[in-house]
């Protein structure tokens, strides 16, 4: 089928299952195009709460799903792709968190909603990157805190609120890649134009920003802007709704292939799978019970706080 024939297909199932669709910044722009929802990840999260849908396909990766079937027990969560996975929620295993929390027991943990659920299972609250730094703050000044499992989101915190935490040492594969001397060539090339990061950057390129904010909040200062060109720091997946939310201004990312240097997991949703995951109610994300109420704890803690 061509592309017009299955977004029509994909219509007609969601309609006749009544499917909801929510995907994530990051993904393929005709995935984007398709969505009921598109968000990061607070605000799918939240929506995962909200829906009152029968089947969610969540066209993101993994631990998104994981999240919307933690707060939705009784629907059915598709997944277009289950091997769409996350270098950084990998970079934490629960086992060794665990350990981690048992020789610091007075401390304790919060964690990045990029983790799996098993990490949220041994958590006591977490954030995602809209929402760290006010979630952080709310906290007890002495109170002493594991922040896993991004080292960059967690230094950005611990500069921005003068806390200690503890960092676990893991990281986005994407973000914590992109080169100084990349975006110093970008702010040569164009010196009048602001650049936006997102905080799982390392700190050296964020203290070359204008503004350090979640794909959301990156979103929301460039609209709001009367500024018309940017250099935006982040996954170019955000390009799509930046384009669509701000026509006429411009923006540069760091690489001119900017897809070599993008989230491959994000960009295994496509149109295809997504059709196929709608017809055929597969694959299906399961998850033992124990696991998800535990799970449920901390991620309930966030939405009220936040």
């Amino acid at each position: 089928m061509d592309k017009e024939t299955l977004k029509q297909q994909i219509n007609q199932l969601r309609t006749e299952k009544k499917a909801i669709i929510l995907a994530h910044y990051y993904t393929l722009p005709e995935v984007q195009e398709i969505a009921d929802f598109v968000g990061d990840s607070l605000a799918l999260a939240r929506k995962a709460a909200e829906t009152d849908a029968d089947i969610i396909l969540f066209a993101g990766v993994h631990f998104m799903a994981e999240t919307a079937k933690i707060l939705n027990p009784t629907k059915k969560v598709l997944v277009p792709d289950m091997s769409a996975g996350c270098v950084l929620a990998d970079c934490c295993q629960a086992e060794k968190l665990a350990a981690f929390k048992a020789e610091h027991p007075d401390y304790k943990v919060l964690s990045y909603v990029n983790c799996s659920a098993a990490v949220k299972a041994l958590s006591d609250l977490i954030v995602t990157s809209g929402n760290a730094l006010k979630l952080v703050n709310m906290l007890p000044a002495d109170e002493k805190i594991i922040f896993a499992p991004d080292r960059n989101l967690g230094d950005y915190i611990n500069r921005m609120t003068g806390r200690e935490m503890l960092l676990w040492d893991g990281a986005c594969s994407i973000h914590d890649h992109y080169e100084l001397k990349a975006l110093k060539a970008l702010k040569e090339a164009h010196p009048d134009v602001p650049a936006v990061a997102h905080p799982e950057c390392r700190r050296e390129l964020l203290e070359q920003a204008d503004f350090v904010g979640s794909t959301a909040a990156m979103l929301k200062f460039i609209s709001d802007s009367d500024i018309q060109e940017f250099i935006v720091v982040t996954e170019s997946g955000i390009l799509y709704e930046l384009e669509k939310r701000n026509p006429g201004k411009t923006f540069y990312t760091l690489y001119n292939a900017a897809i070599e240097h993008d989230c491959v997991n994000m960009k295994k949703n496509n149109l295809v799978n997504i059709y196929q995951a709608l017809l055929n109610e597969a694959p299906e994300l399961q998850m033992d019970e124990e696991l998800r109420q535990k799970a449920l704890v901390p991620i309930q803690r966030m939405l009220e706080l936040s």
